[in-house]
């Protein structure tokens, strides 16, 4: 039996989500939106690309909860994208309402799924689903750090003329401003980031604005597209994570997942390296930290437990 993903959300992350799974074959897809016709149209759009791009995928479109009823894998991307100018923290109010009715439809029709969230701002977006659905926290995460990840190693790849391939890291804690790059664990083809520093290769200066483009990398976008923010590189974070489920790949991934006693800290969710296979988060790898990246992830932490009480301060049911 085919596997089922249903995307709540036919935004842009939502399309470009549903046309990469189909060309890669992953599953059925499932669009679903409250706007249907968007839904509908983009889902037909990418089924008449079968022919040309050779895969075989049923999708389809809904504003009806019960058509994506047992899904395998549900990513979420409802939501109002940022506005040139507007914090992700003013995107609270709005979206906290949207992910309230998606975690009753989801918790309703798929009580089984493997649930991605991709609705900014993530990290208390992800832990306000999770409390509204009550599923269980193993299978309820967040895509933000493949996401910063991939956005830092892009820029070191082209500040130092090195393929991507070729450049391993991590970003962790939470999405947005207060996010850390793990430079200790930052290897450019086999050597550490900071010997490259050492030999002159990198200005500390060249490293700490790489560092800030990445924490900005998502309001670069916006700016540059000033109707709507980033949709390509997000999509295809989240079907990564979509994969690595579905395919038990037991691959190392920067999610931000529900840590409880993990790097010192209790019942919040934030970025860490998890295993992600079959049975959803399969364990959570603990890196060490350097004294500044420790200080770092704290910062960043603390932002995420000071967004979230300004969350229970707008819906009392989150406490």
């Amino acid at each position: 039996m085919k596997k089922k993903i249903t995307l709540i959300g036919a935004g842009q992350i939502g399309g470009t989500l549903a046309h990469l799974i189909a060309l890669k074959g992953l599953a059925d897809v499932v669009l679903f939106d409250v706007a249907a016709g968007i839904a509908k149209g983009k889902a037909l759009d990418i089924a008449q690309s079968s022919p040309v791009s050779g895969f075989n995928v049923n999708l389809t479109g809904t504003d009806n909860y019960e058509d994506t009823k047992n899904s395998d894998v549900i990513i979420i991307t409802a939501g109002v994208p940022r506005k040139p100018g507007m914090t992700r923290d003013d995107l609270l109010g709005i979206n906290l309402k949207i992910i309230k009715q998606v975690a009753e439809g989801i918790k309703k029709t798929s009580p089984n799924a493997f649930v991605i969230c991709i609705t900014n701002p993530l990290d208390v977006i992800v832990m306000a689903l999770q409390k509204y659905s009550g599923l269980p926290k193993n299978k309820v995460v967040g895509m933000a750090g493949i996401l910063d990840s991939s956005r830092f190693i892009y820029f070191l790849s082209e500040e130092l003329r090195v393929p991507v391939q070729k450049i391993k890291s991590f970003v962790l804690g939470g999405h947005g401003d207060s996010m850390v790059a793990m430079l200790g664990s930052t290897e450019i083809e086999g050597k550490k980031i900071m010997d490259l520093v050492r030999e002159g290769k990198l200005t500390q200066e060249k490293l700490d604005k790489i560092v800030d483009r990445t924490k900005k990398g998502g309001a670069e976008i916006v700016k540059y597209l000033e109707k709507g923010s980033a949709f390509y590189a997000p999509a295809a974070s989240g079907v990564e994570m979509a994969e690595c489920y579905l395919s038990d790949l037991k691959k190392k991934i920067p999610c931000a997942v529900h840590l409880n006693g993990e790097y010192g800290t209790q019942n919040i969710y934030a970025g860490v390296p998890v295993i992600i296979g079959s049975k959803g988060v399969e364990k959570i790898v603990e890196l060490e930290l350097s004294k500044e990246e420790r200080k770092n992830f704290d910062n960043s932490i603390k932002a995420v437990k000071e967004l979230f009480d300004a969350a229970k301060k707008i819906d009392p049911e989150l406490v």
